[in-house]
């Protein structure tokens, strides 16, 4: 009776171990941001558009002083569009002074300002775009070229004096100038000047809304943000990449473009204990592409991710299983929970490392509740597919008590070694990081890492003035190939394995000795 109560202690010792980091888990805000990261996101899409109003305004002429000329006046539409956008950005701060001396405000504000950016970005962009003739009317009939700037600084950004060729750049509209503006940009953010390549791409996209050179230019605003990967700049990653498959989904580029949305949620993955919005945002973006682009010559990698992200959603899965199982086992309900969640693995994830697991406390519960023909098919199922598991053995005494017969194990399988697991150290280190072991390529579709002039698809570009070769390709994504699908994303075990199920001798509530 002691070794008994003493095996009931140490399990349930183990059992609230692994489950208190889902737990707490579980009581996390749903949303994928915090507050401070919403306001940081909000803040410099604002400052970015009022940058390019900015601009903007200081290439068309002082408003006109005929009342019927001033109703549809550019530079007095783009003004209104500037100060619109300078009260949001106030209000923006104010709020970020607030969350920064931890002052209480209405929480529900933040979506009405989300809603406010959303809504002065399509304005701001769709007058820009309206404008764009008479700014370039503007330039042509300047008798001369504008007086170079002495002092000063271009948005806000740019050191003044001397020649500023950003200046020049940006206030004039000239033939041939949206060549130069891309060549700039791309070494702007090759250099790690991220936002003033953004600023000069931007450029082109409000100045010269012909420009062959525009697609490229949308598209190569996504690969800043996400050359700079902070947790902010990924966000907005995700969201100029998809704005750009809006415009050009069926570009040759768009797979890639796709595959950077889901590397993007890939890359703010927490372990499997944390939140999962971004790993199942992430899954379904792989799902998409694969869907979209069924002959995509990516499908091997994408495939890759997926099973990387479905093995971090799968052990989360695993983990709540496991902690409704110890409720269980305290009494408090749970057996319900823990066989949903099992089943949930088994139907939506036949790739997991730990299935052999699953499946044996699945059978558990079935046994649990008196459901032997149910246990019987999923410990056979272990049997049949993970012959060599460390719960086979138990799987065959289960079978036996049942009186279910034993399977053979599948050929395929039946010289397959278990799983290799991590160590202590290497599981101690994904816990310090915080982050889920996946792969991801840090490369944009046109713009690499640490790529030099000549060697991305944006050199390519400026070769042939915008246009992209046929047979011209991003270079090849990151790959794992020296590891094994079910090693992708290595975990430790759950740290629940003796759930086990009861025979008709022993009671329900207690579990039998492993």
């Amino acid at each position: 009776m002691n070794y008994r109560f003493m095996a009931v202690a140490t399990l349930g010792a183990a059992l609230l171990l692994s489950a208190v980091p889902t737990a707490l888990a579980q009581n996390k805000p749903q949303s994928d941001l915090s507050a401070a990261q919403r306001l940081e996101v909000m803040r410099s899409k604002l400052e970015s558009l009022r940058r390019s109003l900015d601009n903007a305004i200081s290439t068309l002429p002082p408003k006109s002083t005929d009342k019927k000329q001033a109703v549809d006046d550019p530079r007095q539409r783009l003004q209104g569009l500037e100060k619109e956008v300078s009260s949001i950005l106030s209000e923006v701060n104010d709020i970020r002074g607030k969350q920064d001396r931890s002052e209480r405000y209405d929480a529900t504000v933040l979506d009405r300002l989300e809603t406010s950016v959303v809504d002065i970005d399509t304005r701001a962009q769709a007058g820009l775009q309206a404008t764009a003739g008479a700014r370039t009317a503007s330039a042509a009939s300047a008798n001369a070229p504008a007086k170079k700037k002495k002092k000063g600084k271009l948005f806000g950004l740019f050191g003044g004096g001397g020649d500023d060729k950003y200046a020049e750049l940006t206030g004039e509209v000239a033939a041939g100038r949206d060549r130069v503006l891309f060549e700039e940009a791309a070494k702007q953010v090759r250099k790690g000047s991220h936002e003033t390549g953004r600023l000069l791409f931007t450029t082109i996209i409000n100045t010269y809304p012909d420009s062959p050179f525009l697609p490229l230019a949308k598209l190569a605003i996504a690969d800043s943000f996400y050359l700079e990967g902070t947790t902010s700049n990924l966000i907005q990653a995700a969201q100029a990449y998809q704005d750009w498959l809006t415009f050009f989904p069926t570009d040759p580029l768009a797979p890639y473009a796709m595959m950077k949305v889901a590397e993007s949620e890939m890359r703010q993955m927490g372990l499997s204990d944390r939140d999962p919005t971004h790993a199942y945002k992430a899954e379904l973006r792989l799902k998409v592409l694969m869907q979209q682009y069924p002959q995509t010559k990516l499908r091997p990698d994408v495939e890759r991710r997926l099973r990387e992200v479905q093995e971090n959603l799968a052990m989360h899965n695993l983990q709540i299983a496991n902690f409704y199982a110890y409720k269980h086992y305290q009494g408090k309900g749970g057996l319900k929970g823990a066989q949903y969640r099992y089943r949930e693995i088994v139907d939506k994830y036949p790739d997991f490392s730990f299935m052999d697991e699953v499946l044996f406390k699945l059978a558990a519960t079935y046994q649990l509740e008196e459901e032997p023909d149910e246990a019987a098919k999923y410990y056979q199922k272990l049997l049949r597919n993970h012959p060599n598991s460390e719960f086979a053995e138990k799987a065959r005494e289960q079978l036996g008590i049942i009186g279910a017969p034993v399977p053979d194990p599948d050929p395929v399988r039946k010289s397959a070694p278990p799983p290799v697991r991590p160590g202590m150290v290497g599981n101690l280190l994904q816990q310090v990081s915080g982050k889920a072991d996946v792969t991801v390529d840090k490369n944009g579709v046109l713009i690499s890492k640490d790529g030099k002039g000549g060697s991305d698809l944006i050199d390519e570009a400026l070769k042939f003035n915008g246009q992209l070769p046929t047979n011209v390709t991003p270079q090849a994504p990151v790959r794992r190939d020296s590891l094994k699908p079910a090693q992708a994303n290595p975990a430790p075990r759950s740290g629940v394995q003796n759930v086990a199920p009861v025979n008709a001798t022993t009671p329900a509530s207690a579990p039998v000795k492993p």
